[in-house]
């Protein structure tokens, strides 16, 4: 016995409505991470916020002011080392160290004209930063304890007279 099939006309399928849900690549953030940020950037130019890796992209946002504060404070530290052994062992001073200082100033400066909102931190940061810079300074001059004050001795108008 012979089965015979029924002849089906097969019909157009229909049209979403919706936007077709746009694929996410996520690994390139984990795999190249320039090639990534290069994607993300083409995908906002475009307003193509769908494909867009927005759980790494959040975390790079956040990154990158925590990023400026971190090398301002670094940048606060090498001053401030530098100007604790200018100031207490001004024999030993050298043209590295005034090179440093001046460097330290002009990053410091970069770093603010870029992010002037980080302006309101400083008397915190410097505080923080004058800790480590204190503890680098004895060990590079090996002087005791006692050699260096304990709070910062200068205020930032006299470590910044021109800001």
């Amino acid at each position: 016995m012979e089965i015979k099939r029924k002849a089906t006309v097969a019909r157009p399928k229909q049209k979403s409505l919706r936007a077709p849900k746009e694929k996410v690549d996520y690994e390139t953030y984990e795999t190249d991470f320039f090639r990534w940020t290069k994607n993300q950037s083409d995908l906002l130019k475009k307003k193509k916020f769908s494909k867009l890796d927005l759980d790494n992209l959040v975390e790079e946002i956040e990154s990158l002011g925590r990023s400026d504060k971190r090398s301002l404070k670094s940048h606060f530290i090498i001053l401030l080392q530098h100007l604790l052994k200018m100031q207490y062992q001004p024999a030993m001073r050298t043209p590295s160290w005034d090179n440093s200082i001046r460097n330290a100033r002009l990053e410091i400066e970069l770093i603010l004209e870029d992010s002037p909102s980080l302006k309101k931190e400083l008397s915190k940061m410097i505080s923080s930063a004058y800790d480590y810079a204190r503890k680098k300074a004895l060990i590079e001059t090996g002087l005791g304890e006692s050699a260096f004050p304990e709070e910062c001795p200068w205020k930032f108008s006299q470590i910044f007279p021109n800001l």
